[in-house]
């Protein structure tokens, strides 16, 4: 029998609800985002305030969108960490009272295990190398052993923060990687800029001091765009192929906002055309932080016997996917 679980996201600037079924359906995927002034970076508490605001809209809008009745569900998931605080608690609070009034389990969920799950669904990937890209993580993952297991990563900034940092020093209001992007598409000039990658792992710090050198020095939006595109993506395209040959794995999966830009996946699908292996990638609709990550992973999470009672349904600001017991994988 088809059954169903409602997912609430509000790690950072996105408050989202969706309603998914076991069978993976996605059937509602409601969000409102936070924007920041031009210039700026997300404020945790002017976050959490919009979500405080914006959430009875977002889960009315989920759950008649989703033409599930409330008394069908099954569950409720929340992401639980990794985050900012005071917007990880709205989510937490908005899931909590939803599955005590309907008297139905509550499940935490991983955001960036989120993102690699729901990632797997809609790509039909099945054990691949992932490489996690957005605002809060820079990561690549595999799967052994009953975790998801980190093989590398950035030891400073994400690649989601170096492109937020950059654009907010031009005055862009984040998230900057569409504008960077799009500025980026216009130039072929590149401009020499430090490549940091250390055994498995990167380092972006440098890089972005040197770009708003540049942008500082006279040099053109369009052309540090691209010429820092080109040196992070090479970067986090050679640690994977790293991770790729070391596993011996035959599937590759970006995931996380970053993972809509073309670039980089150009970038990747040369590297894994050289290893015969499949490149997919989360669709731009679901690449960014949504509900339903959290609902499907939720799903995957209940019917392994994972809830949490109410009481105990904290929030944790640092919750490392590879410290997440998977029980829903061989």
């Amino acid at each position: 029998m088809k059954r169903y679980i409602a997912g609430v996201e509000s790690t950072a600037h996105t408050f989202s609800v969706s309603v998914v079924s076991s069978e993976g359906e996605i059937l509602s995927n409601a969000k409102s985002v936070y924007k920041p002034p031009e210039g700026a970076g997300i404020h945790p508490f002017e976050a959490s305030q919009s979500h405080i605001s914006s959430a009875p809209a977002v889960l009315t809008q989920a759950l008649e969108g989703s033409g599930v009745g409330l008394g069908d569900l099954s569950a409720v998931a929340y992401a639980r960490g990794p985050g900012l605080g005071p917007c990880l608690r709205v989510g937490a609070v908005v899931a909590r009272t939803l599955a005590s009034s309907l008297g139905v389990p509550l499940v935490p969920v991983n955001h960036a295990v989120g993102h690699i799950e729901l990632g797997c669904l809609l790509t039909k990937t099945v054990d691949p190398v992932v490489l996690l890209v957005s605002g809060g993580h820079t990561m690549i993952i595999a799967y052994a052993g009953g975790r998801w297991r980190i093989l590398g990563e950035s030891l400073d900034l994400t690649l989601g923060q170096l492109l937020d940092q950059f654009g907010r020093h031009h005055g862009l209001a984040s998230p900057c990687g569409r504008a960077i992007e799009e500025a980026a598409s216009s130039s072929r000039n590149y401009l020499r800029l430090p490549y940091a990658v250390k055994g498995n792992d990167v380092s972006f710090s440098g890089l972005l001091t040197a770009s708003k050198q540049l942008l500082d020095g006279g040099e053109s939006f369009s052309d540090v765009s691209y010429s820092i595109q080109e040196t992070a993506f090479a970067m986090v395209t050679e640690v994977t192929e790293r991770a790729l040959a070391f596993t011996g794995k035959r599937e590759v999966m970006i995931v996380g906002g970053v993972a809509a830009n073309i670039r980089l996946s150009q970038m990747m699908s040369t590297m894994s055309a050289r290893h015969s292996a499949r490149l997919t990638a989360t669709p731009l609709e679901y690449s960014g932080d949504c509900g339903a990550q959290i609902a499907w992973t939720g799903w995957l999470a209940y019917k392994s016997g994972v809830s949490v009672p109410v009481a105990e349904s904290g929030v944790t600001q640092s919750w490392r996917l590879d410290n997440v017991d998977i029980a829903w994988r061989d």
